[in-house]
């Protein structure tokens, strides 16, 4: 476990957020792998994609689908061994990606990472789960995974909706000790908040380079003109302007406003200039805000893990994070390595992330 020394951190505020929100499209930071797709590798298990209704999401005031893809991957040993149950790890994807960003041919190709993993013979040897990673994308780059009339109960669909469509439909063990979640960025962002609230669901919890941690400073524009956000007028138009959409994404989650159409959320900033009914939402939707109510839950957590690279901007929100978790007595391990927000997640998966769940989910099978 990386220490910290208490005391030593500067809350990250609004800026820090905003950089890796509207760097999101750059190299460094992107969330959507785009190298090219590699040659077809005969997978050994199985890679489904499915739509997953769920009833969190209907009715959202954006008119986005209430039964987005779901990539579910099933071990190679699931189609030989009809009597066996397994425990399932549930993934969060980044701002501005889907889930075939680690499932799909030109993503991480999280399935061919299980497969290495899963194989005994290889170094961070981990056993076999089912993987899945529901599509959290919407007009704004992405649904934070959270309880918004705006964008849907993203809290609810990941933990009730999209868990009892798995244990409904394939051979897993439904229970809590047998479920994880874990997600990069703002998949991490989700995976924190939603561990907070929903003990009875998850045992284990991985979050790498978690964004949008400790929300606490919203700030005026530089120039005093109206932000990027504050120029939108619909939704479609929305889809077209990236230096706009991650605040309209944090906005749409944090501070809906069904009375005001069309696009129904509220802005931190008007004309420039700060809301603070509004920047007051953003500070209570950060887990660095949230996480005092809901230490009690968190320390019924098995595990919880926390990595960031040291060349990430959001390793100063992290790091606080942390302090808070060692502040309130909250079991975790926290690690930081050579590189920025994306540059190794995927290794991370392989090495880490995979193995750390294999070591925390119960393995003991259960009949239905």
């Amino acid at each position: 476990m990386t220490s910290t020394r208490p005391g030593v951190l500067k809350a990250a505020g609004y800026s820090a957020m905003a950089l890796m929100f509207a760097a999101a499209g750059s190299p460094a930071l992107s969330q959507s792998p785009s190298s090219a797709a590699s040659p077809p590798v005969a997978l050994k298990g199985k890679l489904e994609r499915v739509k997953v209704h769920g009833k969190s999401l209907d009715g959202n005031l954006m008119g986005e689908s209430a039964s987005p893809e779901v990539s579910i991957y099933l071990p190679p040993s699931y189609a030989t061994d009809a009597n066996r149950r397994y425990p399932v790890v549930y993934l969060l994807h980044g701002y501005t990606g889907t889930d075939l960003s680690y499932f799909g041919p030109t993503g991480r190709q999280l399935h061919l990472i299980a497969e290495r993993v899963f194989d005994s013979r290889s170094k961070a040897a981990a056993r076999e789960m089912i993987l899945v990673m529901p599509n959290a994308m919407n007009a704004y780059g992405g649904s934070m995974y959270s309880n918004s009339v705006t964008t849907g109960d993203w809290e609810g669909y990941v933990a009730e909706d999209l868990v009892a469509y798995v244990d409904a439909n394939y051979r897993t063990i439904a229970s809590r000790e047998s479920r994880g979640l874990g997600g990069h960025s703002m998949g991490g962002y989700g995976t924190v908040r939603i561990a907070m609230k929903r003990p009875d669901v998850f045992a284990a919890i991985y979050a790498l380079s978690s964004c949008c941690l400790n929300e606490g400073e919203v700030r005026p524009t530089r120039d005093g003109q109206p932000s990027a956000a504050e120029t939108i007028k619909s939704v479609e138009e929305a889809r077209e302007n990236r230096s706009a959409q991650g605040t309209l994404a944090r906005a749409a989650a944090w501070a809906p406003n069904p009375a005001n159409p069309p696009l129904y959320l509220d802005l931190p900033t008007r004309n420039g200039a700060v809301q603070p009914q509004v920047a007051v939402k953003w500070a209570a939707n950060s887990p660095v805000a949230m996480l005092d109510q809901y230490v009690p839950n968190l320390k019924k957590m098995k595990a919880i893990a926390l990595d960031v690279g040291l060349q990430d901007n959001l390793i100063v929100s992290n790091k606080v994070l942390v302090d808070a978790l060692t502040r309130f007595g909250v079991r975790h391990t926290f690690e930081t390595y050579e590189g920025d927000h994306s540059s190794r997640i995927a290794q991370r998966m392989e090495e880490k992330v995979l193995p750390f769940f294999s070591q925390n989910l119960s393995f003991e099978q259960t009949r239905r």
